[in-house]
């Protein structure tokens, strides 16, 4: 593989381990856990994996004997910035563990897994690998181990392979199948142990011990430098506004991480049209407002931040894509046979009053945006919705209405933009690469330590990395019962932004400044050499959350 001088340079780079995993560790077990909610539905189905200790690991200095480990590793869903360093860690603890130790990796995600694809990551691979970006080492895909067909055959290689311990590297819904299969292998004393290593840009996989996940900071920061880049044209000729949808489904992090490092004139925050109550027409209203205001002072230019999810987070819209999630899950192929043109009203014939009048109120595209082809969870493809022309095109005629009504005097040219994949498989930033790295390397200290069902956890994230605190945590302490599919089902519960946490208050401090002024802060591409200070930061929000602990 024909290098470039950075990635010669990046291969070069040794990513810093937390000072307590560069020699023997041992386990020491902390308090009881239980689910964050619905403790006794998780207790039922993960009666052998339920209630485990927290875990915290201490420099040990009694020598104990080691024999070699195989292990096996998948990598489950998106790509996320920072996935091959996990491999790299853990290729590299299992080593120190027994230099025969022996890592394979099952190729295109879980189905490889059942399929019994895989290949062995030796030393010569790992090393074309170590501080890249992207998932292509053994590929990536968004089949879910969820039932025993599945689990048994798997557990047909990795018995073949004498495989001893599963890693999994994947979000909420991936490190939720990890702990189904755990429990799976617990209950028929397969003697496999399952881990699970906290992956999504999104940032959503995040709870007190898993202070956040890994790619978010070099997402984030690869999408800020381009939001920072469009900002300095923005301001430079005068006369558009960018609408600019960021990923993030389920929460609003990255649209809030983007808006603490770029300070653009309005970023919308999903949980807080929620939390508010907003409608459509609301949001829509807080944008023609701001705009206006602009024009009167003589800015017909500006930025807008949307999350990607935020249809759904509205809560009219809300309430309609939850009866049609369920309307398709149970009559999808009754659905699929009528013929496109009479779609639209089948739907608004099978909803109720209510949401059938929203429903039939959106313009034709979104609404059948909203009613194509669910993802594998059931959900709808809300990256699919096109929120930002959406959006632009009602501001549009908001303001066309407030001129007829001598209440805008100004110019409205709109500029669309969806940033997504440009930041999922960016080489990682330094934070990324030691992070990532300290995941796997904890993941082969966890698997030493005889464990299952846990998740490697590395926190104390915004202090250097060589004080970094290095551990477990169980998985189903981070459990709750969702509806996905029409049935009520164990899942990870999403971290969503707080809005009154750290992070939020910050940006609600600043944003009536940043929205009739131009505040804009132009970041810049990743920095990988020089001074702490520019190289090696964590994230605001890291930074913000962290603050009076």
């Amino acid at each position: 593989m024909k290098k470039n001088a950075l990635q010669k340079a990046r291969a070069a780079y040794q990513p810093k381990l937390p000072i307590v995993l560069t020699g023997a560790v041992k386990a020491v077990e902390g308090d009881a856990t239980q689910s964050v909610a619905d403790q006794e539905a998780i207790k039922q189905l993960f009666p052998n994996t339920y209630g485990l200790p927290e875990l915290k690991f201490e420099k040990n200095t009694v020598p104990t004997p080691s024999k070699p480990m195989n292990v096996g590793v998948i990598l489950s869903g998106g790509q996320a910035p920072g996935g091959h360093n996990v491999i790299c860690g853990l290729f590299d603890g299992i080593k120190k563990v027994h230099r025969d130790s022996r890592l394979y990796g099952f190729l295109m995600g879980p189905g490889g897994f059942v399929d019994h694809q895989y290949v062995e990551l030796t030393s010569a691979v790992i090393d074309e690998f170590r501080n890249t970006g992207g998932f292509d080492i053994i590929g990536s895909g968004r089949t879910k181990l969820e039932n025993k067909e599945q689990f048994d055959k798997g557990l047909e290689i990795l018995k073949e392979l004498d495989i001893k311990a599963l890693v999994i590297i994947g979000g909420d819904d991936s490190n939720t199948n990890a702990a189904v299969l755990a429990e799976y292998y617990k209950s028929i004393n397969a003697g496999v142990q399952v881990i699970g290593c906290p992956k999504t840009i999104d940032g959503d996989l995040k709870n007190d011990v898993i202070e956040t996940s890994f790619g978010f900071d070099t997402a984030t920061k690869v999408y800020s430098e381009v939001i920072g880049n469009i900002q300095r044209d923005c301001n430079s000729a005068k006369k558009y506004y960018h609408f600019i949808k960021l990923m993030g489904r389920s929460a609003s992090h990255i649209a809030l991480e983007c808006a603490l490092q770029c300070q653009p004139n309005i970023c919308i925050i999903s949980e807080e049209v929620e939390q508010k109550d907003m409608t459509l027409d609301q949001v829509v209203g807080y944008i023609a407002d701001i705009v206006a205001e602009r024009a009167k002072r003589g800015m017909n230019f500006g930025t807008v931040l949307i999350p990607e999810g935020l249809i759904e987070f509205i809560p009219a819209m809300k309430r309609l894509i939850a009866e049609l999630n369920d309307l398709l899950a149970k009559n999808g192929a009754e659905f699929a046979a009528v013929a496109a043109a009479d779609q639209r009203q089948y739907i608004i014939d099978h909803l109720s009053a209510d949401n059938a009048a929203v429903y039939e109120s959106l313009p034709e595209g979104v609404a059948r945006q909203l009613s194509l082809d669910r993802d594998p969870h059931g959900n709808v493809q809300v990256s699919l919705i096109e929120t930002e022309k959406l959006l632009s095109e009602m501001v549009g005629k908001r303001l066309a209405k407030m001129k007829e009504e001598g209440k805008y005097d100004g110019k409205f040219a709109a500029l669309h933009h969806f940033f997504g994949y440009e930041g999922r498989c960016a080489d990682p930033s330094n934070f990324d690469a030691d992070y990532c790295y300290a995941l796997g390397f904890n993941a082969a200290c966890l698997i030493r330590s005889g464990v299952t069902g846990y998740m490697s956890s590395v926190r104390n994230l915004t202090k250097p990395s060589v004080q970094w605190v290095a551990g477990g945590i169980p998985i189903t302490m981070m459990m709750n019962m969702e509806r996905r599919h029409g049935a009520m089902k164990p899942v990870i519960q999403k971290a969503l932004v707080l809005l009154d946490g750290a992070p939020f208050l910050k940006f609600a401090s600043k944003r009536d400044d940043w929205a009739y002024n131009t505040c804009y802060i132009y970041p810049g591409p990743i920095q990988y050499f020089g001074p702490a200070e520019v190289c090696d930061q964590p994230t605001l929000t890291l930074k913000y959350e962290h603050q009076g602990k």
